[in-house]
């Protein structure tokens, strides 16, 4: 049957060939799909970007590099809109009659973690220390929180953009790193 003929350095005829591309297809499909999962995940306060590598490495066992570059600019999507719109829309929600004690809660948070931040560090040193509040991977320290403690501060909107991006990208090279058993 010339159909089964593998021919030198031409791929598979009609039927093994649309077989292959067929499950090809599928495969990048799913890939794509697994991508999108983390990248939405990554977006996800307090689980951020630390919850959606180690998903995307070990759970869908993603390549380490591409889910750490989804992983960054799905965390820094927010970013922005948090800095211009964050600490307004927590203001107006804390006056609500119902509801308004989550908002109270998370304003709170903001300026706890904005004392935090000027603590030990003068306004040269802001920078630095938001870039590693947000770089340490732990609970309650991400791009959310960074960024709404630098509004309180009243830091700069470029300043602030590019010290939670760097201090993105830290935690994204721990959580890399310690997920894809470089401590081992």
């Amino acid at each position: 049957n010339r159909n089964l003929i593998i021919k030198p350095g031409l791929q598979l005829n009609n039927t093994f060939g649309r077989i292959t591309s067929k499950i090809a297809v599928r495969k990048a499909g799913v890939y794509m799909l697994h991508y999108l999962v983390i990248f939405l995940v990554s977006m996800v306060p307090i689980i951020e970007l630390r919850g959606a590598v180690p998903i995307g490495v070990t759970y869908f066992g993603l390549n380490e590099y591409i889910t750490l570059a989804v992983c960054v600019i799905g965390n820094m999507i927010p970013v922005p809109f948090i800095y211009l719109f964050g600490r307004k829309i927590l203001e107006w929600g804390s006056k609500l009659k119902h509801g308004s004690g989550l908002f109270k809660w998370v304003l709170q948070k903001g300026e706890k973690a904005g004392k935090k931040l000027t603590a030990n560090s003068k306004k040269s040193g802001a920078f630095i220390a938001l870039m590693l509040f947000v770089g340490i991977p732990l609970p309650g320290t991400g791009a959310w929180t960074g960024t709404l403690a630098a509004s309180f501060l009243d830091m700069g909107f470029k300043s602030t953009v590019v010290a939670v991006s760097l201090g993105v990208i830290l935690a994204g090279v721990i959580m890399a790193v310690g997920t894809t058993g470089v401590f081992r």
